[in-house]
């Protein structure tokens, strides 16, 4: 199989509230179906119900309410970038769960929820390469692969 991530499915409890948040980050979607597509660089995000992203995969919906164990980045090319997003998700109704500050791998990386409590990283890290189009360039860490 070939390594590659193509779209994240977000499940929403709203579909409006979702999309009007994620609007207000100044990403622009196209909605069809009951269904919001965000073109993110190479891949894609895509807003659903909730309900529906488990009865198509086949698994019971245990509600919003924990840590679901994912966390999404979104790499930035500087510490102000961060500073800059992290007020904008704050302003247009993000939950800040941790504010942004050094890391330690000699970054500067934040962290929010959305209303449906995705978590969502923030992070400036001057060892990894973003491309023109923003998609990320892992640097040779000297190991084999695995």
């Amino acid at each position: 199989m070939e390594q590659r991530i193509s779209i994240v499915t977000l499940g929403v409890a709203d579909l409006a509230r979702a999309k009007a948040f994620y609007e207000g980050l100044g990403w622009r979607g196209q909605e069809i179906e009951q269904t919001v597509f965000f073109q993110t660089g190479g891949i894609a995000v895509v807003l659903w119900g909730r309900d529906k992203v488990a009865a198509d995969a086949g698994v019971a919906d245990l509600g919003g309410d924990g840590f679901g164990g994912v966390c999404l980045a979104h790499n930035v090319r500087s510490r102000a970038e961060v500073d800059e997003i992290m007020a904008v998700a704050a302003k247009v109704g993000a939950t800040v769960t941790k504010g942004a500050a050094e890391t330690f791998y000699g970054g500067y990386a934040g962290y929010f929820t959305d209303p449906d409590g995705h978590v969502w990283e923030v992070a400036h890290n001057p060892g990894f390469t973003l491309a023109p189009d923003g998609s990320l360039i892992l640097p040779d860490f000297g190991g084999t692969a695995a």
